[in-house]
């Protein structure tokens, strides 16, 4: 098979572009000692992996599968544990079976795990109490304490983080493949401390209905031994690929096709500050083969989201591109669908996600940052009210969530207060959804596809 090589693209040409929201670090030759060790080291995932993802993706794309892409804000060293990795899984599962159920589609399962490590920051200092020290750029670059050993960039965190990005992938594939994520275990995915949810109830419930449905099959031959598919599932992960040292680093030519492909992730995106004409990120994206998001947010002209889309899938190939809208809940409705009619216009094929979590941070009168579980509601049904007016497809979800019983996000049924943000606020970097907000989330996503594919039957009729 020949080589598939991007036109003008190497693996380090984006140095030659604008590259906003990158660390600096004081010893370039450090530095390259860090990218030379990850280039001799293996990759963290293959490119039949991302052939798979992106051909799953395109079967999103058509309106015949469901995105459920969804983890950490930032992955941390400090709280690195494998309950902690399991238990993020194990939410993400219940949702996705509460949405294959709800849906009667696949639903593709993406993580934001094993490799979420950096963060863009909107200036590269900051100072309190008269210190001015480097802003935390997320623990792949330096710590998140505030002392100046601490802030200090080191790009031996890049190994480091590869090491944990290595050892997470391991556990998911291990729990993803080896019987964990077995339909028949399902009533084991719910965690103690959501009992008190309503909508743990509804889960057992749905489960048991599960359950009578395998024991219809098992009786008629067909159990989890003879079909894989009920044993096991398929999980992706995927970061935002701003650190563009690492990401070079860990890119490698697929000795099958010849594609370049970006081996830290299955799918990577370029963030909403860092799509600009002209950018570094954009330019390495351009020549790698793996699925991309893009974030879409109030400040994307859609003349701008065509010449991206141009640049980034000039063969308008079906499951390269994923769109993660991110608005707030006040600005989806007038600016979506200003770029679905660019993007239907030009004839792209692609995904369509809802993030409706990074246009919904607010600030609580006791200080911390938080995001209503409200308004993320209003903007994801506002996702699908403009997908219904637009005849488009609402192909997925993006959302920073964790399987532990974090108060970092106020509202749902577990009624979290400001008061009571207190009493678990961990996260590193942005506030994510508990694991009994997260179920909510699916229960109330269920009734919007309901309502979507009694929508398109009408419309059939």
């Amino acid at each position: 098979m020949g080589k598939q090589v991007v036109a003008g693209w190497t693996r380090d040409g984006w140095r030659s572009f604008e590259a906003r929201h990158l660390p600096s670090y004081a010893d370039p030759h450090a530095l390259g000692d860090a990218v030379a060790t990850l280039e001799n080291y293996p990759p963290l995932v293959f490119a039949g992996e991302v052939r798979d993802l992106k051909a799953h993706l395109a079967q999103v794309a058509q309106g015949r599968a469901f995105l459920l892409q969804g983890g950490d804000c930032a992955e941390s060293f400090a709280e690195f544990h494998p309950n902690t990795v399991r238990d993020t899984l194990r939410v993400i599962l219940q949702m996705a079976v509460v949405l294959t159920f709800a849906s009667k589609r696949p639903v593709v399962k993406v993580g934001r795990l094993a490799g979420q490590f950096a963060k863009p920051r909107s200036a590269p200092t900051e100072t309190v109490d008269g210190v001015t020290l480097p802003s935390y750029f997320g623990d792949i670059v330096n710590g998140i304490d505030f002392t100046r050993e601490a802030r200090s960039n080191d790009p031996q965190r890049m190994v480091r983080a590869y090491h944990q990005a290595a050892a997470t992938l391991n556990l998911l594939r291990a729990l993803a493949g080896g019987g964990y994520a077995n339909l028949r275990q399902i009533h084991q995915w719910t965690l103690d401390f959501m009992a008190r949810s309503p909508w743990a109830d509804k889960f057992n419930s749905l489960a048991d209905r599960i359950g009578e449905a395998l024991d219809f099959m098992e009786a008629c031959g067909v159990n989890p031994a003879s079909v894989p598919q009920l044993h096991g599932t398929q999980f992706y992960t995927s970061h935002e690929a701003l650190l563009l040292p690492y990401e070079e680093a860990l890119t490698r030519q697929d000795t099958l096709t010849g594609d370049w492909v970006d081996t830290s992730a299955h799918m990577v995106w370029i963030g909403d500050r860092t799509r600009f004409d002209g950018s570094a990120h954009v330019e390495f994206a351009r020549g790698i083969a793996n699925p991309l998001g893009i974030k879409c947010g109030p400040s994307l002209e859609p003349d701008v989201l065509s010449r991206l889309l141009d640049t980034l899938n000039p063969q308008r190939e079906p499951g390269r591109i994923t769109l993660i809208a991110r608005f707030g809940h006040d600005k989806v409705e007038d600016g979506l669908s200003r770029l679905i009619r660019a993007v239907s216009r030009d004839g792209h094929p692609v995904v369509w996600s809802c993030d409706p979590m990074h246009g919904n941070v607010v600030k609580a009168a006791s200080g911390y940052k938080t995001r209503p579980f409200d308004r993320i509601l209003r903007e994801v049904r506002g996702f699908f009210a403009v997908h219904r007016a637009e005849g488009t497809h609402a192909g997925g979800i993006h959302i920073e969530m964790t399987g532990q019983d974090v108060t970092e996000c106020v509202g749902g049924a577990v009624a979290i207060t400001d008061e009571g943000l207190a009493d678990r606020y961990h996260t590193h970097c942005d506030p994510r959804l508990n694991a009994a907000q997260s179920l909510e989330l699916a229960f109330l996503l269920a009734e919007m596809l309901n309502a979507e594919a009694g929508g398109r039957a009408r419309d059939a009729a």
